[in-house]
Parts: C-alpha cells; structure tokens; sequence
C-alpha cells in the first residue's frame, strides 16, 4: 500500500497575514514525509497574487516567488488574477525564478504556440515509481486575455487532450482548475479518468471534498483561510480522501507579524515616488458626487475618449490631498484590480440603464465582495455626461436620436452579469492592461505638469 499526499492552496489573493503559518506548516508536511519514506506534492491553484496588496503591486507579483519557493511547491497554475492583471511582458517574467513548474494547458501566444515557461501536463515520479499526472486549466476570459497578447482556449478541450496524452501512461490523473465549481462537476463528468480535481476560482470550501461519479473535489476557500490535504492510496484499489486545515489553528510562528508588516513596509517604499502635484484638496464620498469623482471622471473620459461615463462612487477609499500624490497615495485612494471598460448603447438602451440604477438605489450600500472590487460598499452609482430629460435622453447636452449609438466608459465589473446583467451581451472594448489608478495617475501627471 502507498500513500500519497498533496497538499495545495488556492485564491490567497495577497492576503498574506497566515502565509508565515502556511509556509512552515507545508514545510514540516515536506519533511516529515521524506523521513517516512512517504511522497508529498505542493500545488497552488492560482490568484495567489492581487494588485491590491502593495507588497504585490510594487513588484508586479515578483515578490509572491520566492514566498512559494521556500515553501517548496512544485507546481502552480494560472488563476486570473496572475493571467489579466499582469500585462503580457509582467505576465511572461514573473515566474523567471521559480524553482516550481508552472502548468496550465488552455493559455497559448496569439499565434496559438506554446509559450515557453507553461507546461500542458506533467507527470511527477513517487518514491515506489507511482506516476501521478497532473492537468490544469484556467478561467477562460477571452476578451481580456486576447486583448493583452494571448490566445485562450477552450478549457475543457484543452484538458481531454491533455487527459489523453496521459492514459496509460500515469497511475491518477489530478487536475488543478481555476475554473470554479460548476466547471470542475462537468469536467468529472466528462472525465472519468481523472482521480481528483483540485478547485479554485468561486471560493468553493468543500472540507471533506464532493465525488461527481467517480472523481473527487476539492477546494479551499479564499484568502489562506485552508490548506487542501488530499490522500491517493494505492492498495488493492485506489481510494481518494481529501480534508481541509484551517490556517489559523496552526501554532504561531515566531515574528509571524514582524514579517508581515516588512512586507507592506517595503511594498509602500518601492511606490514612494511622486506622480504628480496637486493645487488643492479633492474630497471623496460614498453617496454623494464629489470633488474626487468629478477629477476622475475626467481622467476617464480623456482616456478612453467615450462619449459619457458611469461608476460607483465607492471605488475611492482615500481623498486626494493637496500637494505631492505618490504611487502609494494612488494605490490606497484605487487598490482595485479593476480596468476601463467601453460600452455602445443606443437610446433605449441609456433609458433602461438610468431606470435600473434608479430602482436599484439599495446597491450603494452593498458590502461588494469580488469582481476585482476592494472597497467597502460599491456606493452611489455617478453618471457624467448623460441624463434623462421628459423622456428624453441627453448626451452632454445634445437629445440622442432614435437608434444612434453613443459610447459610455464604464468598470468592467459592470459587464460581468452580476450588477448589471443587460450589460453582459453588449458589444464593447476591454482598455487593459491599465487599471483606475494608473488613468488617474496619467491624467493627473499631465493635468499638474
């Protein structure tokens, strides 16, 4: 009988205040099976980076490898945090130093290749010669990834042709997804030949896992709450266990918050250096319009040269002060990972967006978790440029025609279906890889100089 143990982590997002407990913890696990003779695999699942971490956005994710390293995982893969809020160059040399193998079988270049630092699959040997395939896929987000340079495919295209290059060549097959549970149930089901899939992406906490047919899942949750610990035993037939391990029951490391607060010490003075200089002070509100709101409005119409814009007033968490702004200033005022996002609506469709934010006036005080979102309530929704008039609608002053098509600049958390479903199907233009702050930042630098 041989057992073997894979323990993973999933979306932690930059929240690294348990990462000193986790680090040790897999360590130990490492060591501890090395002297028992026993084989253990580390995986992460993705999004262990988030911009709005500024350890992480000082370094464009560099900072997250060597944390990994020492942890020694031995694979990782792509969540869309790591695949969409990098641009294609930060993308292509974040793992440069990884001592870990980076797997994700449905990310190619534009030309549909094979970019050189991503595997398909990969099979990894045990202490006894059990061979254990790994698959992976990511979240296939086709605008924003083929807007920044890459080709994504089809996940579920990519992992059969993945599944079928390894049968009859591995003893299991486990797929790390950052697809989300409903994904990973319709892969079990497609896949009969997969032993387990190890989830990320909706969050999912499944502490004693799901079997779909005869494929186990698993997932952790978010933010380094677990540690996934699954258990492929090989007797005289193949079982399949997994448990989750709640981070903070385990013993405290020593200095475990010293390190955290360097972190953000030394994230905080790599974006010390000024952008730009203001003239006076910029207020901001929740549920009012602001001197802050009107500034970026501006900021966003210059950059994405649309006719009107709409957002959520709760986006800034800081005021803007008067005199010298650095990179840090902008960052805590906008730590969304959060690009521009233009829309073509014609008239009706004006209408019925300033009917539905109207009607959905409770929205400002929602405690929005996600979709890129890092604030605390999305707050009152702003409109510049467009209203409604005596049935009306006008465009900065002008009556819109019948059938005439205006463009609106907008976030895209807006176009993902969750606030604003009418908006999903519109026709629109994903402006990546810059985030809010960095519209700011570019309009402010040339709006003072």
């Amino acid at each position: 009988m041989e057992k073997i143990h894979i323990y993973h982590t999933n979306d932690v997002h930059s929240h690294l205040d348990s990462w000193p407990r986790t680090r040790a913890f897999l360590q130990r696990q490492r060591q501890y099976h090395e002297v028992h003779g026993e084989t253990c695999f580390i995986f992460d699942l993705g999004d262990f980076i988030d911009r709005s971490n500024v350890f992480t956005e000082a370094t464009l994710g560099k900072s997250s490898i060597p944390l990994l390293n020492d942890a020694t995982y031995d694979a990782v893969t792509l969540g869309n945090n790591e695949g969409i809020t990098l641009s294609k160059g930060a993308l292509e040399h974040l793992y440069d130093e990884a001592h870990f193998d980076v797997i994700v079988s449905n990310l190619k270049e534009a030309d549909g290749t094979q970019p050189k630092w991503v595997q398909n699959e990969k099979v990894y040997t045990s202490s006894t010669g059990k061979k254990i395939g790994i698959v992976a896929a990511t979240a296939p987000f086709a605008d924003f990834y083929n807007n920044l340079g890459w080709q994504i495919q089809n996940p579920f295209q990519t992992l059969a042709d993945s599944v079928e290059r390894l049968k009859g060549k591995v003893d299991a097959i486990v797929c790390l997804s950052h697809l989300g549970l409903q994904s990973d149930e319709q892969l079990a089901e497609m896949m009969p030949e997969l032993t387990l899939i190890i989830g990320a992406h909706t969050h999912h906490v499944l502490e004693r896992g799901k079997q779909v047919q005869h494929v186990l899942l698993t997932g952790g949750g978010k933010y380094g709450t677990y540690i996934g610990h699954s258990v492929i035993t090989f007797g005289e037939e193949r079982t399949t266990q997994t448990e989750l391990i709640e981070t903070a029951t385990l013993p405290a490391e020593r200095g475990e918050h010293r390190e955290v607060e360097a972190q953000q010490r030394y994230g905080e003075q790599l974006l010390d250096v000024e952008v730009f200089r203001t003239t006076k002070y910029y207020n901001k509100e929740w549920y009012h319009y602001s001197k802050l709101s009107d500034f970026f409005a501006e900021a966003l119409l210059d950059f994405s040269q649309a006719d009107c814009a709409f957002f959520n007033a709760g986006i800034f968490l800081t005021p803007m002060k008067k005199g010298s702004i650095t990179a840090n200033d902008v960052h805590k005022m906008l730590p969304h990972p959060i690009n521009a996002c233009v829309l073509y609506l014609n008239q009706s469709q004006l209408k019925s967006l300033i009917l539905y934010i109207e009607e959905k006036e409770e929205l400002s005080r929602y405690e929005l978790k996600g979709l890129g979102f890092r604030g605390k309530v999305i707050g009152k929704m702003l409109l510049y440029g467009f209203e409604e008039r005596e049935d009306e609608i006008y465009v900065n002053n002008r009556r819109l025609e019948e059938g005439e098509t205006i463009a609106v600049a907008t976030l895209d958390s807006f176009t993902f279906g969750w606030i604003f479903p009418e908006l999903k199907d519109l026709p629109k233009k994903y402006l990546l890889p810059q985030f809010l702050r960095d519209i700011l930042t570019i309009y402010g630098h040339r709006y003072f100089e």
